[in-house]
């Protein structure tokens, strides 16, 4: 197994994980905040759309997403002002899809998180004259930290995993859309095993250890809700 040929994917990987977890967080939070105190009709409209990712076949979200991100879709506007044809086939196209099949990975937690927290913490807050902006920061985003932190390794390891979205809308660019999952594939197709078992085997220790903190984090928000 050649390093040079395998750490690139391994690299993409990983910097494409990093990048979505925090657009992941930067939306899902606000969102899971909205979801679990809104009483809006639009809720479980909403929630249901947020959801869909984890019903709908990869091929199908990736399909979509590539006639949104090409030349003649939005995401083909939106790159011409900077100068690229589209954004299929590219590294801030895979972003985008990530965030996109991700989000119900990390909203969910965080939601459950908020809806655990309950009323209390927040009327003691306003009691003491906190606006509602001190009051999720000093006190919604502290008493959900362990659905916080369970988001962002789901969305991270999710977004590890990926293949048929980003086949899809990245195909196999070397260095640009070649990530680990699509890799592991190219050694099979070339029946270099020993390198797939490497890779995947990798994967699964990740995946095992992602489970295993995950079911953690959540016994001790079940433990300690407050």
């Amino acid at each position: 197994m050649e390093a040079q040929a395998v750490w690139p994917p391994i690299r993409l990987t990983l910097e494409l994980a990093g990048i979505t977890t925090v657009f992941l967080l930067l939306l899902g939070t606000p969102l899971a905040w909205w979801l679990a105190r809104t009483r809006s009709r639009l809720r479980e409209p909403v929630a249901a759309l947020v959801a869909l990712p984890l019903v709908l076949p990869p091929t199908v979200l990736g399909f979509y997403l590539l006639l949104a991100l090409g030349p003649e879709g939005p995401g083909g506007f939106v790159a011409r002002l900077f100068g690229e044809p589209s954004l299929a086939f590219s590294f801030p196209g895979l972003v985008i899809g990530s965030v996109i099949y991700s989000l119900p990975f990390a909203v969910q937690p965080i939601r459950g998180a908020f809806e655990a927290l309950g009323n209390r913490p927040l009327e003691a807050a306003a009691t003491l004259r906190a606006s509602p902006w001190d009051a999720f920061w000093s006190v919604a985003i502290p008493g959900a930290r362990s659905g916080l932190v369970a988001g962002a390794v789901l969305g991270f390891a999710h977004t590890v995993g990926e293949f048929g979205v980003i086949l899809m809308i990245g195909g196999n660019i070397p260095g640009t859309t070649r990530v680990l999952s699509i890799a592991i594939y190219d050694h099979v197709e070339l029946l270099e095993w020993e390198t797939a078992h490497w890779l995947s085997g990798g994967l699964l220790v990740f995946s095992f250890a992602v489970v295993s903190l995950t079911l953690s984090l959540t016994r001790r928000r079940e433990a300690d809700p407050a």
